[in-house]
């Protein structure tokens, strides 16, 4: 799976009986306690497990990564791939060519960036509150979102949210082509230690790598 795919099932949506109704107060304000929470670290790491599922063409695909992130800045790494963000400059590495692409970021011409996860319902999406569900003895409020645009590929997708400290466990996505999306937190490090080479491809480090530039 690529990195726009990975992201995208962070892309939240709802229903279409929900995305006809007004926003739900209450689901705001978990959502602003959440975002509030994540916009006052100076970076955050997660590591993460991704699943894809096509129930209709039996497909079945888990990816295992870790993610950090500072600012619009992120690294992102997976068993095939490593995506390294500046805030200006992108680096997608293909481990199995030695492949390098680098492109601007643009943040805009992406689904969704890891940069956008805990805001991307402030703009664009109905939200409502649907339950309240207990996993492993803890609390967490469900809370789906939709886009406005109902021309997105997006039909819904479910955010589960702690209701002890407002941190992000889970989100699945369900798009329009029968994809289904989830994406689960396996554990999560406030504040790690962050340079600027966390932020930089080194070509150094990988050896005849092929540096295609897109810019």
């Amino acid at each position: 799976m690529t990195f726009r795919t990975l992201f995208v099932s962070a892309g939240l949506l709802l229903t279409t009986t929900v995305a006809q109704a007004q926003q739900d107060p209450k689901a705001g304000k978990i959502l602003d306690e959440m975002s509030a929470k994540y916009k006052a670290l100076k970076a955050f790491k997660a590591t993460f497990q991704q699943t894809l599922e096509n129930p209709m063409n039996k497909i079945k695909e888990t990816i295992d990564g870790d993610i950090t992130v500072s600012g619009t800045k992120f690294r992102l790494q997976t068993k095939g791939q490593e995506v390294v963000n500046d805030g200006k400059t992108m680096w997608t590495f293909m481990k199995s060519e030695n492949e390098v692409n680098v492109s601007d970021y643009d943040p805009d011409e992406e689904e969704i960036s890891p940069t956008q996860i805990f805001t991307l319902y402030q703009k664009g999406y109905k939200y409502t509150y649907v339950e309240q569900t207990t996993e492993g003895g803890v609390a967490y409020d469900v809370v789906e979102l939709a886009p406005e645009d109902r021309s997105n590929s997006l039909i819904k997708v479910r955010l589960q949210v702690s209701k002890k400290d407002r941190s992000v466990k889970s989100w699945k996505m369900f798009k329009k082509n029968g994809n289904r999306y989830s994406f689960v937190i396996k554990s999560f490090t406030p504040n790690p230690p962050v340079t600027a080479t966390t932020f930089a491809f080194d070509k150094a480090k990988h050896k005849g790598v092929k540096v295609i530039d897109l810019r």
